[in-house]
């Protein structure tokens, strides 16, 4: 039902079969995620790499030479999981993931060991600030999931997203305009099945001279062009408009 709900107000002008074939799409893709998250448990880095590759990485090529740190942004497109993993093999930056904890921590701690064992670092989202401090003397790539849905607690913003007023972080957007890091979008696309590319896209490289929210609309543009163009691949089973707009909440 969730997912039936999210495409029907996410693509209004599809017709009931083009939704419906969507909706098959998707469950019969998470069916092959669901087992490749359970393969990223026993694989090697180095069997991940060869199914993911990276594309447009001269644009970060410069950045590596003038040893400047920068903010990647990811959606939960595709294969996520598998990104975490290989990231460090394709690129010169250490790379900080910043994630949730899972409220298990037996399959917390599982999930953390497979994601950093290519070279990754995990940091929890609530000590991202202070990590990103303390390697500020490092050339790290510190890589957001932009769409995760905020906690009601946390004073909600709202943009136009997928044709609904969606509730953002702001988190990215405010650590790039304190380091004046460089952000970057990681567009994923899945080339056959079990097999992913990244094709790395500039959202602003200089945050201080971004306006408010300019870096928060454009990752979230770039990731609507992504699933508009293949709308299976996104987690549409994610509650991710739980929260509605009230009067009250700012919008941008």
């Amino acid at each position: 039902m969730v997912v039936r709900i999210n495409l029907q107000n996410s693509f209004p002008l599809k017709t009931k079969e083009e939704l419906l074939q969507i909706e098959k799409d998707y469950f019969h893709y998470l069916a092959d995620l669901m087992v490749e998250t359970i393969k990223m448990l026993s694989a090697s880095p180095e069997y991940l790499h060869a199914r993911y590759s990276f594309t447009n990485q001269e644009l970060i090529h410069p950045f590596e030479d003038k040893k400047q740190s920068i903010l990647i942004a990811v959606g939960h497109y595709g294969n996520w999981e598998w990104s975490t993993i290989v990231i460090p093999l394709a690129i010169k930056f250490k790379a900080l993931i910043i994630y949730k904890p899972l409220k298990n921590e037996v399959f917390d701690d599982a999930f953390k060991n497979a994601r950093e064992k290519g070279g990754t670092k995990m940091i929890k989202m609530l000590l991202t600030l202070k990590e990103i401090i303390r390697h500020k003397h490092d050339l790290t790539a510190t890589v957001f999931a932009a769409d995760q849905t905020p906690a009601r607690t946390e004073g909600l913003l709202w943009i136009d997203f997928l044709n609904q007023s969606t509730p953002v972080f702001l988190g990215l957007e405010k650590i790039a305009k304190s380091t004046n890091y460089p952000v970057v979008f990681c567009d994923m696309q899945r080339v056959k099945r079990g097999y992913y590319s990244c094709d790395f896209k500039l959202v602003c490289a200089d945050p201080s001279e971004a306006n408010h929210l300019d870096i928060t609309k454009k990752q979230f543009e770039l990731l609507e062009n992504r699933i508009n163009i293949e709308p299976r691949y996104w987690l549409w089973s994610h509650k991710r408009w739980k929260h509605k707009f009230e009067e009250h909440d700012e919008r941008a």
